[in-house]
């Protein structure tokens, strides 16, 4: 039996593309810019809640990278994330989840030590639309793996900007 697909299917709900930088100090501070491309799905219909608490109970899905220069570590990850919006132009988002990176894990003279592969992932962000579709995002993210494995922790935070085209 044939599977028809109907004009109003989409797979992905938002793609956004940017860049940002480490804004850690010292030694553990990232050399370069990483440009980062996210993929956004929503499967519990987040543009449907109606108030704060049904966007909290409906969050979107996301998966991106976020490309090592300079030598710096490449991060691939993955989670849920939560939109808040102040009125039609204005948001906040936030999201958590898992990354998988390629930086150093312990005793580098420069760049972050690591401690572990596998680490945390948690940004936040404000967002301007500026129509149906388009839209600009501040955001700040850090990856650590909390004291949960062995060596050292000393993570990384990067800001940078990003554009969104939601579908």
């Amino acid at each position: 039996m044939p599977v028809s697909a109907h004009a109003d299917d989409k797979i992905f709900d938002e793609l956004r593309f940017g860049a940002s930088a480490s804004i850690q100090g010292g030694d553990s501070r990232e050399d370069g810019v990483f440009p980062e491309v996210t993929v956004f799905f929503d499967p519990f219909n987040q543009d449907t809640a109606t108030d704060w608490k049904q966007a909290l109970a409906r969050p979107r899905v996301n998966v991106g990278t976020s490309i090592g220069t300079s030598g710096e570590a490449t991060q691939i990850f993955g989670g849920l994330s939560w939109t808040v919006n102040f009125n039609e132009k204005l948001f906040a988002e936030a999201g958590f989840g898992g990354v998988w990176h390629n930086g150093n894990l312990k005793n580098s003279g420069d760049g972050p030590n690591l401690g572990c592969r596998f680490l945390f992932h948690e940004y936040v962000g404000a967002g301007y639309r500026i129509d149906a579709n388009w839209s600009v995002i501040a955001q700040v993210a850090h990856s650590s793996h909390a004291n949960l494995c062995d060596g050292p922790n000393n993570g990384m935070t990067r800001a940078g900007l990003q554009v969104g085209y939601k579908f």
